[in-house]
């Protein structure tokens, strides 16, 4: 690789950084592709690693040992996440999304690539501190979060599919009740999508009653694996029992008035469980 000098190194450092989130780098890496000493390595990691804090960027981990190294594990600022999600309630406040059965229409939300990289990155944020092997999610809405959220904790995604697809193989199905309709339907999963015991994150755009959820959650337990979380990027206010209890919003649908045109929604449980999370972890 060329030669670069210190301050292109630095660039360079922090980009392969970036592109990397949650993967242990050893100094010993960066020292062969620069050509430096790793004394050099560490006085530039260190650089970054104010820079990435004081802004915001994530937190830089070292790791001491003959097989240590360096990680860099993306995060959000408290205040930007405060500021993200209330105006992404008042988009979704227009009287114009309502549709049939007190749904919302979020396709140009959920199609927005910049919009859906932050919400992954705030997932990401709580859940930094878990170890997540694979990110589930329900074709195919939920498909562009699930993916920003994969990015940032850099594992892969596994998509639920209503249909059988010839090119995904032999598959494990399950029935579930649906929450809101209350029909029994079918979801599927490629036996290769998941690893037996793999901890699982669900992912999902909306939910109401949570039936789809809970399916996902008893299928995820078909492959003997475990669910970890499960975050949804809007819930709506449901009247009847939840099939889910533990579940992470980044909105809640509080009310929806076809007659007279009034959508009301709110910020969701996102930071009480990160506040709880935060707890847990100093606790620990």
């Amino acid at each position: 690789m060329k030669k670069f000098r210190r301050s292109g190194r630095l660039v360079d450092m922090t980009n392969y950084l970036i592109q990397n989130p949650h993967q242990l780098i050893p100094l010993t890496y960066f020292s062969d592709r620069y050509e430096s000493a790793k004394s050099s390595i560490s006085e530039d990691l260190t650089i970054i690693k104010e820079i990435f804090e004081s802004q915001d960027i994530g937190v830089l981990l070292t790791v001491a040992g003959a097989s240590g190294g360096v990680k860099y594990i993306p995060t959000a600022n408290e205040d930007e996440i405060v500021q993200s999600l209330k105006q992404l309630c008042m988009k979704l406040e227009d009287a114009n999304r309502v549709l049939p059965g007190g749904y919302l229409y979020m396709m140009d939300i959920i199609g927005n690539p910049k919009l859906m990289n932050e919400i992954g990155r705030y997932f990401a944020t709580l859940f930094a501190g878990t170890k997540v092997d694979v990110i589930m999610t329900m074709a195919t809405k939920g498909i562009p979060l699930a993916y920003a959220v994969a990015t940032y904790l850099n594992v892969p995604v596994c998509i639920v599919r209503h249909e059988h697809r010839i090119t995904e193989g032999s598959l494990v199905s399950i029935n579930y009740v649906s929450g809101s309709t209350k029909r029994i339907q079918t979801m599927s999963l490629a036996k290769r999508s998941l690893n037996e015991g793999s901890n699982v994150l669900i992912i999902d755009d909306f939910m109401k009653a949570g039936g789809t959820i809970r399916g996902m959650i008893s299928l995820v337990e078909e492959f003997n694996s475990n669910v970890v979380g499960t975050g949804v990027l809007v819930e709506a206010e449901h009247t009847e029992e939840r099939l889910v209890d533990e579940y992470i919003s980044m909105t809640r649908l509080s009310e929806v008035n076809t007659k007279e045109k009034i959508v009301k929604v709110e910020i969701g449980n996102f930071f009480e469980k990160l506040k709880n999370h935060k707890q847990q972890v100093q606790e620990d």
